[in-house]
Order: C-alpha cells, then structure tokens, then sequence
C-alpha cells in the first residue's frame, strides 16, 4: 500500500491518539506542528502539549510557531515536502498553510457534520440527548467546519454517558478514521463530497463559564443531559448561601425523578441524607459534586461536612 508523507497538526490528548496512529501505521510523520509551551499553575511550572511530548519521545520534528503566517516556519514546513497535512483540535488555519501540500489538509471533527460545527461537538451532543453522534473527516477550506466530507462513521451514544466518557470513545474511533483517511487519499479511492445543506444545523459554540451554570427553570431530563453534557470539564455549577457566604458549587453526576410538587424550581431540600433540588417536573439529586474550596466528593460526604442543614439555602 502506497505510504504518504504526513504534517500533523494538533494539541491536546485527543489530537495526539490520532497522531500515535498515523505514526504506527505505514504513513510517515515528517514533523508535528502545536501550541508554544506555557507556564501554568501556581508554580508557573512550564507544560508541553500531548502532541509535542508524543513527537519528542518518537524523535518527529517538532514546530511551534506563536503565529502560522511567519515566513520563517513557513519555509520549513516547505521544505518537508508532505503530501498531505492532518489536522486533530487545533487553531484557524490561514489559507497559506492548508493549501500548501499536494493533496491538501483534512481536519478530523467529532461529530457528524454538518451537525455540531464548533469547538464542543461532544458536550453539546450530550446536553442535547442525542442518541448517536460520530467522526467525520473532511478536506479543510477557508469556513470552519464547513469543507468536503472525506470519511463519516457513527457511533451510539450510551444511556446516561458524560461527555467525558463520549470523548475518549471518540478519540479512539477518530484515530482509526485518520488513518482510514490517509489510506483511501494514498490509494485514491475516496470520494470527497460537499456536506448536506441543512436549513438549522445544531451548533456546537466554545462554552465559557457563563454558560455553564445550571437553569434549574428547565426540566428535570434536561437538567441531567446537561450536568452530564458538562461532565467532567469544564462541569456545570450552581450556587449555595452557606449562612451569609455564597459558594460555587459543580455537579458532575447524579439522577432525577419526576413527581408533581407545588415547590418553586430551584428549591433544595437538605437532611442528613437528602440533597434535592427542584425543577418544574420533579426533583435531581446529584450524587458527585465539588464546593467551591474543596475537592470533588460524593454527597455522602458533602453531606457528613455540614452541621446545621438550616443555614444551606439555593443562592
């Protein structure tokens, strides 16, 4: 089978299984492309991405430009002469750069375009009770998520899984689907092929920390979709009064039922062995959650950390 000379482009773990992939199969890595390493924490202790620990411990060249147009790196990427350029959760790309190899650049997206285009397919296929979602690859062009399909797959998503447990289920499908790609671009027999115009595709925005609070107003299924769709990052929260301080508190898990109650959504009812909260159409409790302070627990243990359940109030 005809091997093709590989750019990758990517940062976190789930770009770097794909990359793991395309450097175990008969495809060459000619180098990798990621973010600049950063000093985070409270030690400012410097981290590298996934990707660039992965090509530094496999000895693949490694370039890390703070701004893709630079001539400079421009020039090097050149000189590598690909075939084609990989693309697995990375930044925008100029023109410049995904039209440089012969075959072009492809971009591995966790969904089934052109549903969820946008930086968070998954949590918004968990949010919004899909029953399934999947990988696409497709050929990338000057509109974000919006080039030819190269290769699609499905996969089901489980009763009751989180995005997190989605993530790594689509990380592993989506490395074999890059692979898959790079095969049927090497032996020509794949048929690129505009994505379907959809009036209303559903859209998967970046989510920041506004738009993860919890609207206890919803219902209680969508009240667990989205604790799950948020489950484990970056976790949906809401907010207690513990006597005159208010405290951020995320939900990662838990379970609902549905009864009629004369309650205002948003009421808690707290015991020593009860956490409700209240929504229109019945009642959550959570089951893992984290205080603001403290670390991630189950209820149980929140719970044995109170003494006087009176002073706990829904902020």
């Amino acid at each position: 089978m005809k091997s093709l000379k590989v750019v990758f482009l990517g940062t976190p773990e789930f770009a770097k299984t794909s990359l793991e992939a395309i450097h175990q199969s008969h495809h060459e890595v000619a180098g990798v492309v990621t973010v600049a390493d950063k000093a985070s924490g409270r030690g400012q202790k410097i981290n590298q991405s996934p990707v660039k620990i992965y090509a530094v411990e496999n000895q693949i060249p490694v370039f890390q430009p703070e701004k893709l147009r630079n001539p400079e790196f421009l020039e090097e990427l050149k000189k590598l002469d690909a075939d084609v350029f990989v693309v697995v959760a990375f930044r925008m790309m100029p023109k410049i750069l995904f039209e440089m190899p012969k075959l072009g650049t492809f971009n591995l997206h966790a969904s089934l375009l052109p549903d969820y285009r946008g930086a968070a397919p998954i949590n918004y296929a968990v949010i919004n009770g899909e029953e399934k979602t999947g990988a696409t690859t497709f050929f990338i062009n000057e509109k974000i998520d919006e080039g030819n399909i190269l290769l699609q797959e499905e996969l089901k998503i489980l009763p009751d899984e989180n995005a997190g447990s989605l993530h790594d289920r689509l990380m592993e499908m989506g490395s074999k689907l890059v692979v898959k790609t790079l095969d049927g671009l090497a032996e020509n027999t794949i048929q690129e092929k505009p994505q379907p115009h959809v009036e209303h595709p559903k859209n998967a925005y970046k989510i920041f920390k506004e738009d993860t609070r919890i609207d206890w107003t919803k219902n209680s299924k969508e009240v667990h979709q989205f604790i799950l769709g948020m489950s484990p990052y970056p976790a949906a929260f809401t907010t207690l009064k513990i006597g005159e301080e208010e405290k951020g508190l995320k939900i990662f898990n838990g379970k609902y039922e549905i009864l009629n109650h004369s309650k205002t959504p948003g009421t808690l009812e707290i015991s020593k062995n009860d956490f409700k909260i209240y929504t229109p159409d019945g009642f959550y409790e959570p089951s893992e959650l984290q205080l603001e302070g403290k670390k991630r627990m189950t209820i149980k243990d929140l719970l044995n950390g109170f003494r006087n359940f009176d002073e706990i109030k829904m902020a």
